[in-house]
């Protein structure tokens, strides 16, 4: 069992044109359909559930946003990304320990 912190960062794009998603310090780019949400979730390692922060501590995201991208920069040792209901967007395996072991 993962004994770490895990935190939820929704993203909804409210707009008509597609959001381009990048997800640091991975450069992991997605794309956010017109009225798609997913949700960021980072994992730390810390038994704790402490983050280690960019700007202050114990922050799990930092999040720039511009007029047609989002950058966030996890603050975790990984991440996945995920619908709503959980089901993952992204299937990438980064060997996350919150996500069980590798198949």
């Amino acid at each position: 069992m993962f004994a770490g912190g895990t935190a939820r960062l929704r993203l909804c794009n409210d707009g008509e044109a597609l959001l381009e998603l990048t997800v640091e310090p991975w450069a992991e780019v997605h794309q956010i359909l017109p009225t798609q949400t997913c949700v960021v979730v980072p994992h730390s390692p810390s038994g704790d559930g402490s983050w280690s922060g960019t700007l202050q501590a114990d922050e799990p995201f930092q999040v720039d946003h511009r007029p047609d991208s989002v950058t966030v920069w996890v603050n975790g040792n990984c991440f996945h990304l995920g619908d709503e209901e959980g089901d993952a967007i992204d299937t990438a395996d980064w060997q996350c320990p919150a996500r069980g072991p590798a198949s």
